[in-house]
């Protein structure tokens, strides 16, 4: 038996206002791409039961449309600091405190944490040969062992890399 995880890099932020990096809101761009991802995400009949993000603004807005757009508002948000601007062994501690019964993990923060952590998992030889590997609102699918607690280096297997650009508008 084996459990998914799935990494959301948060959609497109609004980088030229003047406010701390930690409060940057969505773009209108990014918005749509969310808009996009919810939509395949809705015809493949895919949704998580477990939901943790950053609480930086941009990643909690991100997993806010996901949550509205695929009825999952009766699911809470767990909001964890160790998502933002944390190594990747303080991010498998947030995988190692989700419930063990949430079978698929919807993680939602930033790069270039999720990368590493994804290359970690999933081995880098089994990932695309891309310039960037998760461009805003890439969704990535893996499935891992039934033990979070310690995750080991290639413990994970690539079941798709979703990247929004490529879904039909």
């Amino acid at each position: 038996m084996s459990r998914e995880l799935w990494l959301l890099r948060h959609a497109k932020s609004d980088r030229d206002l003047a406010v701390d990096d930690f409060d940057r809101p969505l773009k209108k761009r990014g918005k749509q791409d969310l808009a996009r991802l919810s939509a395949w995400l809705l015809e493949h009949k895919l949704a998580p039961d477990y939901l943790v993000s950053s609480p930086a603004n941009r990643a909690l807005s991100t997993l806010k449309i996901v949550q509205e757009a695929l009825d999952l508002t009766s699911l809470n948000i767990v909001r964890d600091k160790r998502i933002y601007q944390e190594s990747i062994e303080r991010i498998k501690g947030v995988l190692a405190d989700c419930p063990s019964d949430a079978k698929v993990v919807l993680l939602v923060g930033h790069n270039p944490e999720l990368e590493h952590l994804l290359i970690n998992l999933v081995g880098i030889n089994n990932l695309p040969d891309r310039d960037k590997l998760l461009p805003t609102s890439t969704l990535v699918r893996v499935t891992l062992p039934d033990d979070w607690s310690h995750l080991e280096a290639d413990s994970a297997t690539l079941l798709s890399i979703i990247y929004v650009k490529l879904l039909p508008k």
